[in-house]
């Protein structure tokens, strides 16, 4: 028999996959895509841990990830990666990765070549990378304070772009814009990008992802295949298109279950419960009337 309730707000996932524009067609969700650039992410070396994070954090925002993938750092594969992400026009592209004062950091060299544009001193960019060596030094963390030609390279920018404050490295960030689409290149080094993320977007977020509210509900049905709730799933799939409906194999303890996960985006709560309720209770009807006990997942997992 199913639960009383049978719904329960986690705040995790996102989204179905259209093809183009900087809108999800169905839920209004700003499109996001990600390209992640380092060697030492191919050879297995470094875990790519930076992607997963920004995934987590463009779905508690509103957005929608739509593509994520990881290059070597090579120039001409990041500018044709760039030019098919402006291609399928998302609202927003990260780039991760490649900013450092090294040779093989060459992520804004590719960025430059995709756009079309060259690479210039930006004396802003130029004026964070000196302010923040100088801060370093005073700290002990490099034996000198002066820039030179390698620190130096940090603040070359793709012509037209902006840097973005990091609060913790002496790289800066970089905002580049493109017809629709905003691209922010970050950083590989977690907490560089995360301090970014964190403290220094809020005013692109508010432009790209607005005021909007994510929500998401799941339900845990006592099943081992999910075959046979397939039909139940594709009928709420259909019924309910701005809904996004995913199922997983699951094991508590010695029992092995479903979790069903319904998640929405709106303008406000109402919205987004107006989304998400009749969604739920077909769900919950439908699985209880074929037989199988559904609950919420909080109750489930105690």
């Amino acid at each position: 028999m199913p639960g009383s309730s049978g719904v329960c707000e986690t705040g995790r996932m996102s989204g179905s996959i259209p093809r183009h524009g900087p809108v999800d067609p169905h839920t209004g969700a700003p499109l996001v895509e990600v390209v992640s650039a380092g060697n030492e992410v191919l050879i297995g070396d470094v875990l790519d841990t930076n992607t997963n994070w920004l995934c987590t954090r463009v779905t508690g925002l509103g957005g929608l990830v739509r593509r994520t993938v990881m290059l070597r750092d090579d120039i001409e594969a990041i500018a044709e990666e760039l030019r098919g992400n402006l291609a399928r026009r998302p609202a927003l592209v990260f780039t991760v990765g490649g900013l450092g004062p090294t040779s093989d950091d060459r992520t804004l060299e590719g960025v430059a070549l995709g756009l079309g544009v060259g690479l210039q001193l930006h004396p802003e960019a130029e004026r964070l990378v000196a302010a923040k060596y100088r801060e370093f030094h005073a700290a002990g963390h490099v034996p000198f304070p002066e820039l030179n030609d390698s620190r130096r390279k940090m603040a070359r920018l793709p012509a037209g772009a902006e840097p973005i404050v990091n609060p913790i490295g002496g790289a800066p960030a970089v905002l580049c814009r493109a017809g629709e689409t905003r691209i922010v290149s970050l950083p590989g080094v977690p907490g560089e990008l995360m301090a970014i993320v964190d403290e220094s977007l809020d005013e692109l977020f508010a432009e790209v992802f607005g005021a909007a509210r994510y929500e998401e509900r799941s339900l845990e049905v006592e099943l081992q295949d999910e075959s046979a709730i397939a039909d139940v799933l594709r009928a709420a799939e259909e019924a309910f298109p701005a809904v996004y409906v995913k199922s997983r194999a699951k094991v508590l303890g010695s029992t092995r279950v479903i979790r069903i996960t319904l998640s929405a985006r709106g303008e406000s709560e109402t919205s987004v419960a107006a989304l998400l309720d009749p969604a739920a209770g077909q769900l919950l009807a439908q699985i209880a009337a074929a037989g199988y006990i559904v609950r919420p997942a909080d109750a489930a997992s105690g």
